[in-house]
């Protein structure tokens, strides 16, 4: 008797100790329930703003295929210099209001490439100039373009076309243009344009004489009387005020376009695109090294070069913050001493 009711009290803990195992597991999955629900977010509505009204406190939207509208209310969380007509926003399911808004993901500089029909022009004789400081990527976005383009693609330095010679620098570039002819489509890259395209003056001496036949010339080829309809031209320059009115005019160059220093997010992308070859300690602040000062993507990179170096030097496996530390007061007393007083 004794020995059933033994059996009886075990099977009856076994089944006590599975209904807590079940239940822990219950309770887990519906703990990791909640945490999915939470990374997830709550569900939201995509609109599309029409209009704003009562002074940016409500608003017309449309849902849907078949643009179906409604008038909802804002909430004072959403940032209301980011709400123009026809911009995406969020609306939350319960109550319908605006509670966020969609940025559009698009590179500012393509920004002008957005339009609402094919367009009527060829855009055949456009050229396009880039201007800004140094070392916030004029090259760099040229040598993009060339990797991104079947064209063929010729790059030169507007210094190269400078020769002591008498009729050298026009005979390179009736060249340059007879070449992009022949392998067209050829894209043109002319890099410190304004090192043969400042303004006219009255000077006498004969190297300046030279330059001037130079960039006339350049004018001659960019607008002559045969159009290369095949062949593009993109002009980069530091010092975009010097340069001869004439050669920028609308019909040789159409498009101006600045490139700025890089905003937190461009330093923070050529920070860890720079760094991430680098065997880096863990204790990097990137705050302290490239938010603070006024850096351009050269200085960065620089920056993270020099402290490589540094590393180096010691017989280091890694790079300290004390290295990329060094590096930007180097690299920040290099700039102090040789940036032109344009930009200062």
């Amino acid at each position: 008797m004794l020995t059933h009711v033994k059996d009886w009290m075990t099977l009856e803990k076994e089944l006590l100790q599975k209904r807590q195992k079940h239940k822990t597991r219950t309770e887990k999955e519906e703990e990791e329930n909640k945490q999915l629900d939470t990374i997830r977010g709550k569900p939201m509505l995509v609109a599309t703003l029409d209009e704003l009204l009562d002074e940016g406190t409500h608003a017309i939207v449309s849902i849907g295929p078949g643009d179906i509208e409604f008038f909802v209310p804002i909430r004072s969380i959403v940032d209301k210099e980011l709400l123009e007509p026809n911009c995406k926003v969020l609306l939350n399911t319960q109550n319908f209001a605006i509670v966020g808004v969609l940025q559009d993901d698009i590179n500012p500089l393509l920004h002008r490439m957005k339009i609402d029909r094919a367009p009527n022009e060829t855009f055949a004789d456009i050229g396009v100039i880039l201007y800004g400081v140094p070392g916030t990527g004029k090259t760099l976005l040229a040598k993009a373009v060339a990797n991104s383009t079947s064209a063929t693609f010729l790059h030169v330095v507007g210094s190269e076309f400078v020769q002591k010679v008498s009729g050298e620098g026009p005979k390179l570039v009736r060249d340059m243009f007879a070449l992009a002819e022949e392998y067209a489509p050829t894209i043109i890259f002319i890099d410190e344009v304004d090192s043969i395209g400042g303004k006219r003056d009255d000077s006498t001496s004969s190297g300046d004489k030279e330059v001037q036949r130079t960039m006339l010339e350049l004018l001659n080829q960019l607008d002559g009387f045969d159009k290369h309809s095949d062949i593009k031209v993109i002009m980069a320059t530091n010092r975009i005020d010097i340069l001869d009115p004439a050669l920028i005019r609308p019909g040789r160059i159409d498009r101006k376009i600045e490139i700025p220093k890089p905003d937190e997010i461009a330093k923070r992308k050529i920070f860890e695109l720079n760094r991430q070859r680098m065997a880096c300690e863990d204790n990097i602040e990137i705050d302290n090294l490239i938010l603070q000062d006024d850096l351009s993507g050269a200085d960065i990179k620089a920056m993270c070069t020099e402290a490589g170096f540094l590393a180096l030097r010691e017989r280091r496996m890694k790079v300290s913050m004390q290295d990329f530390l060094k590096a930007k007061e180097r690299v920040l007393i290099k700039k102090s001493d040789g940036e032109a007083p344009l930009y200062l």
